[in-house]
This record gives structure tokens, sequence and C-alpha cells, in this order.
């Protein structure tokens, strides 16, 4: 009687770690697939030759926020290790550019890359 009732506790774990580990498969597909539709949104976002003629520090902040998507110039200033006000003036630029669009979200002001520059 013990036999079965141990048998059948550890066919109960097995299913339950099945299905935990079905769900962490999902997860890990759900992140690649997330990073490879990132990385094709950024290669049709701005075409080469724009994204060419811009000087090297816009290009780096133009390229930090295709990495990363909407962000405040202190989230791009963090990655590009540059000063949060040189970034906002670079970030500034670009929307004169009309590259990206500005928005603000309570006291934060994001940047996120123009959708009409997307192919």
């Amino acid at each position: 009687m013990l036999d079965s009732e141990l048998l059948e506790q550890i066919v109960k774990n097995l299913k339950e770690i099945n299905s935990k580990l079905d769900r962490l498969v999902m997860q890990v597909e759900d992140r690649e697939e997330q990073a490879t539709e990132k990385k094709r949104m950024m290669a049709d976002s701005l075409d080469v030759i724009t994204l060419l003629s811009l000087p090297d520090h816009l290009r780096t902040t133009a390229t930090t926020l295709f990495e990363i998507g909407p962000a405040t110039a202190e989230e791009i200033a963090k990655i590009t290790h540059k000063e949060r006000a040189v970034e906002s003036n670079y970030l500034n630029q670009l929307v004169r550019m009309n590259h990206v669009k500005k928005y603000r979200e309570g006291r934060k002001v994001y940047f996120r890359i123009n959708e009409s520059l997307k192919k």
C-alpha cells in the first residue's frame, strides 16, 4: 500500500515539475521572440543612409533608443555613460530632425523612435 501511495506522489510531483518546465520553456521562447522582433524593428526603423548621415554622438543615442525602446534621457544616459543633460540635448536634436517623438507621462519625458520612419 505504501509503495502505491509513494508512486502516486512521485507521479504527481513529476507532473507538477513538467508543468513548471513547460511554462519556463514558453517564457524563454517568448523572450527570444521579443528580442528577434526588437532586432527586426531596429533594422527596419531608420534606413542605413539616414543613420549613417547622423553625427557619431546622435547615432549612438538613436541606436541606444532603438535597443531599449521608449526611454527617458536619464535611462539613455545610464547606457551611454554620458550626462543626462547631454543625452536630453541629443534626444531633442533628434526630435527637431523628426527622427524621434517626445511625450510626457506624469513628470517624466519619454522619447521613442518616430513611427513614420519605420518601413
